[in-house]
Formats: structure tokens, sequence, C-alpha cells
């Protein structure tokens, strides 16, 4: 079923309470939105959908109509989402910019989302705590959830680009916490969006608890968050979970589970479009048994499906719904 803000923040209060962590799947198309939802119920876990801009204004075809975007997105996740009541699936706006904020404010007063995240970790520290309690007190009048971040996270995500990577400073977090009031703190702890590899990064898990700690110490506990996780091992997302993480992101991972299986099934299957080269082209017949989109796209949700559920099993958060 679709969550509401306030079924979405007693997930990761739960998630806190008892050490497990939320996977945040971002999606653009219905294959993907069938797989990793069907991926979560399975395994009896809550999970969380993710849009960006970008998805929103390719989802809208030729017009980029970012609203038109987010409103198909919303209306095939809460769909299909109704059909699993034993799992609770939210939507979140990912990385929104303030170039973005009337585009939330949309979202937000349509009830197209269950949390949002503003990012405007690129701003002076409070130029970003302005424009996040902005967002925060908007969306909470709603009862959606906010989500800010401190910090640069290297790499390419969608429309958000970072060259460099600036590790958030602990003492920063607890004064974005503390003057915004958002519900999730993203810190910069050395993960990279775009493609990499969990042993092959300087990942900062110590961080994570050390703002972690110092956040509870000051009364403003809060679930924390990672992105730039797909490329991470499972020992490295067990550490951030023990550590105070409550949601990690998911995006590369499931593109190349889609790319990598259809690239396998057309190797052996490309005759069924394309005509053998030992074959009179006046003799060939395509095969609509093997290129239906059916029959391909089919291969892609089955292995995102089977990521997902390896996600929630690692993370904790298989058989730990809120609705079980």
């Amino acid at each position: 079923m679709f969550l509401s803000g306030a079924q979405l923040k007693e997930v990761f209060q739960k998630a806190k309470k008892q050490r497990f962590g939320i996977m945040a799947s971002n999606v653009v198309f219905d294959t993907q939105i069938r797989a990793i939802i069907q991926g979560y119920n399975s395994v009896g876990s809550d999970g969380l959908m993710q849009m960006s801009s970008g998805a929103c204004k390719y989802a809208a075809g030729e017009s980029q109509d970012i609203k038109a975007g987010a409103q198909l997105i919303s209306t095939m996740i809460k769909t299909f989402a109704a059909q699993f009541p034993k799992s609770g699936i939210g939507l979140h706006i990912d990385h929104a910019t303030p170039n973005y904020f009337d585009f939330i404010v949309y979202c937000v007063e349509n009830k197209l989302v269950t949390s949002v995240m503003i990012d405007a970790s690129k701003e002076s520290l409070p130029e970003n705590i302005r424009i996040t309690k902005e967002v925060v007190d908007l969306a909470h009048k709603h009862n959606i959830l906010v989500e800010g971040e401190i910090g640069h996270i290297k790499g390419t995500e969608d429309e958000i680009v970072s060259e460099t990577e600036l590790y958030t400073h602990p003492e920063e977090a607890l004064e974005f916490v503390k003057k915004t009031n958002v519900d999730l703190f993203a810190a910069s702890v050395g993960t990279n969006h775009g493609v990499s590899k969990g042993e092959n990064i300087i990942l900062r898990l110590d961080l994570v608890k050390e703002i972690d700690d110092l956040l509870i110490k000051n009364g403003v506990e809060r679930g924390l968050v990672l992105h730039g996780a797909s490329g991470l091992t499972d020992e490295q997302q067990r550490e951030a979970i023990k550590n105070g993480v409550v949601k990690i992101n998911k995006d590369t991972h499931y593109q190349m589970d889609m790319a990598q299986e259809i690239q396998a099934y057309w190797e052996k299957e490309k005759y069924a479009i394309v005509c053998p080269p030992d074959m009179d082209p006046k003799a060939y017949v395509p095969n609509k048994g093997k290129f239906d989109p059916r029959k391909w796209l089919i291969k892609g949700e089955n292995k995102m499906q089977e990521t997902v559920k390896g996600f929630c099993l690692v993370s904790g958060s298989a058989n730990n719904s809120i609705l079980l």
C-alpha cells in the first residue's frame, strides 16, 4: 500500500530503533516500478521509491513537463502499490535543488509524494539552512517528510553533478538539523554517485557514527541517509546502518541490471529481428515471439526484483514492514 507521511515516519523510527535500513530506489519506468515494489513485497519489507527532476521530465515525453511526469510516476506507483497491503511503499523527490522549489510545492500540495529532499548543499550553510527550513515549514503542514543535506557527493546522479567531494562536519550537521527540523539528514561520507566499487572509495563510516552520536547527545536524533550507495559492499552497508543510517539510496545498480539482462537476451536472440548474414533477406521473417517487448523487458524486471530482495536482506528490512 502507498504510505502516508506519518506512516513513513513510523517506518524510519522503527528502522532507527531496531537498526535496519530502508532501501530507497530511483525509478523512471513502469518496468522498474513493478519489479522493485514486487521485490519489497516478496520479502515483507517497506520501501521508498524515488523520482528525480530528470526522471519526471523524461516521463512526460517531448513536452518535458515536470509536473505531468510527476503525476504519471506517482499514479503508477500508487496504483501498483495498492495491490500489496502488507508492504508499505512511499514516494520521495530525490535531489530537488532550489531552482525546483515550485516543483516541490506542486508535488506536496497535490499529495503526489510522501517525502521530499531539498538539496541546497552547494549553497553556503546559512543559505542552505534558510532554503531547507522553508521547505520543511511547507511540507510539514501537509504531513510530508523532508530530507536535507550538507556536503558534496562526488559523481553524477541525474542532473546532480559534482567533481569534488566535501565531507560533512558533525558540528555543522548539528546546527543544520536544529535550525531546519528536517526529518532525515544526508551526510557526505565518501560514497560516489554513479558507477563505483565500495572497496575503491575512502568511506568514512566513523563519521556517520560521530554525527549520529552528536545528534543523539543534543536531543535531535534523526535518521541518516547514505547517497551513492550502489557500489558498496554488504559489510559497508551493514556498518553504515549500525552507525545510524536508515535510508540507503540505490539507482545505478538497477540501471545496470536492466542493461546487462537485455543485452544478454539480444546477444542470444538477435536474429529474431535482424536477418542472419547467411540468409536471403527476402526469405527472412522476424520472430514476434522473441521481439515482443514483454519477452525481453521481463528479463530486466526479474533481475531488478531479485536485486532489491537481496538489498532488503542485507539491510535487515526484510520481514520488518510496519504493516506486518
